[in-house]
């Protein structure tokens, strides 16, 4: 029981780190080795430097529920790994983590969401008159997908799990 718990304890803190990095780093969309496009900025490598330099997104309501979904997404992980952790240490024996559970599946609702707005969106919320076939999705766009059946898999494992002594 204590191995399962442990399990499910670093599989959460795993997609929570995850969907953090999925919504806060630059690469959702790749158009050049020296231009990306994330939720908040679009930015160009300066070889001459060696930094990147950002400038904020074009906001438009595609845009900003895919920055709600992805952002509402960490909230309902974050609240649920809090939860998890008051109903471990307050709840009786025998208890099921629903809420926690819940919250969790919330998370993956979301996540998907978000993802699929993204997908299917992308012309519209990157703005650009360039073509898409030049472009691809980059690694962030990767992870926040990859975290929609983690965060689901360990919501349903949260309902499941019952507090044991």
């Amino acid at each position: 029981m204590v191995l399962l718990l442990m399990s499910v304890t670093v599989l959460h803190l795993f997609t929570l780190a995850m969907l953090f990095i999925a919504t806060m780093e630059k690469f959702w969309w790749i158009w050049s080795d020296a231009e990306i496009t994330d939720l908040w900025s679009n930015c160009i490598h300066d070889n001459a430097t060696g930094n990147w330099l950002c400038a904020a997104s074009n906001e438009n309501d595609w845009l900003q529920a895919v920055q709600s979904l992805t952002v509402l997404s960490v909230v309902f992980s974050s609240v649920s790994f809090l939860v998890f952790l008051g109903q471990l240490f307050t709840m009786s024996k025998g208890g099921l983590f629903y809420f926690t559970g819940l919250c969790q599946v919330f998370a993956g609702f979301t996540s998907f969401a978000a993802c699929l707005i993204f997908t299917f969106h992308r012309k519209k919320i990157l703005d650009d008159t360039r073509d898409l076939s030049i472009g691809h999705f980059g690694y962030c766009f990767i992870l926040a997908w990859s975290c929609v059946p983690l965060l689901l898999f360990s919501g349903v494992l949260y309902v499941h799990l019952r507090k044991r002594q």
